[in-house]
């Protein structure tokens, strides 16, 4: 399949790029939905996908340029000797970007906006959780399209052939027979995160009263890292943490997982849903009570005036025109 979708002139759209930005919308619909069910402006959830897709993309593009694959893919090594190269997107669309990366960029995106937005920032971390597991999924299908990022050889019955152009190392076609057949890596993370996607959705609706805010992209940290750990088994192109059998993107997974499930444990120790209903309704209680005092205060205060004659009443209208009849009223 040819990985470019169409051409605008000499522009070439790349499938990828679309599948991204279709995945992207999309998370988006999704999020808004979440947003109106936890009683937030679903407004929001559009200007922080244009601050995502933005520093989104500069992060998901430096992980891959600081990176050092296996089998000869370019890295770090390549683009310290070809800078322009690392900013050159019209040379290969979307290519070369890593998926950590974007995730980290976006979530700088969510804390900037809301710090300056003034937003809960763990609520808006839960909200676009699940679209972005969505949009994971989505964006593997491009992949499968440019035929990268595929696994091992593979007899399984739903292994997926691989043109000679496309394959690397030990894989090549006068290595390896052309009718090979390659684990379809892609095709796996894919179901994980559709898998993930819809279990982030029933569990945001089934515990809602149980979860705090933050939970489910904490919940994310786990689900998606430990598919992405067991994935890279299967990735003979991986970028390996040097002197060890382990990926990067493992030691990456094994990181998140930990912090999330620590995280999760600490602010769940001690917490309960109802002693915080409690507190939040005494807050509710007292924010009133402190309103019905101060109007209290002005009644009072109002009062006061009108008895030492300082604000007009109907009836102090109608005595003041009496008094201009006698001599004048005082203004």
């Amino acid at each position: 399949m040819d990985p470019v979708a169409f051409r605008i002139g000499p522009l070439a759209i790349h499938w990828y790029g679309l599948l991204i930005v279709t995945g992207a919308v999309l998370a988006a619909v999704v999020s808004t939905f979440e947003a109106k069910r936890r009683g937030e402006d679903p407004e929001h959830v559009w200007n922080i996908l244009s601050y995502c897709l933005i520093l989104g993309i500069i992060g998901a593009r430096l992980y891959h340029v600081f990176s050092s694959p296996e089998g000869g893919f370019v890295g770090w090594d390549y683009y310290k000797a070809h800078p322009i190269d690392i900013i050159a997107f019209w040379r290969g669309g979307f290519r070369g970007l890593g998926i950590y990366g974007a995730v980290a960029g976006g979530i700088v995106a969510v804390v900037l906006y809301c710090h300056f937005a003034k937003l809960n920032l763990l609520r808006w971390l839960d909200i676009p959780t699940p679209g972005l597991l969505l949009a994971q999924a989505i964006g593997r299908l491009g992949n499968f399209i440019n035929q990268e990022l595929y696994g091992q050889p593979t007899t399984l019955p739903w292994g997926v052939p691989i043109d000679c152009l496309h394959r690397y190392g030990a894989f090549t076609c006068d290595k390896l027979s052309e009718a090979a057949r390659f684990h379809p890596t892609y095709f796996y993370e894919a179901l994980w995160n559709l898998v993930g996607f819809g279990l982030m959705l029933w569990l945001g609706r089934k515990f809602s009263r149980k979860l705090r805010d933050g939970d489910i992209f904490f919940a994310y940290l786990i689900w998606y890292p430990l598919g992405r750990f067991w994935v890279e088994f299967f990735r003979p192109d991986a970028w390996m943490v040097g002197g060890t059998r382990l990926a990067t993107a493992q030691l990456i997974a094994l990181v998140c997982i930990v912090f999330a499930a620590v995280m999760i444990f600490l602010r769940h120790r001690g917490w309960s849903p109802e002693a915080e209903a409690e507190e939040q309704g005494s807050k509710g209680e007292g924010e009133q009570g402190s309103k019905g005092a101060e109007e209290q205060r002005s009644q009072g205060a109002g009062d006061l005036l009108v008895e030492a004659g300082e604000v007009e009443t109907p009836e102090g209208a109608r005595m003041g025109g009496e008094g201009n009849e006698g001599g004048g009223a005082q203004r």
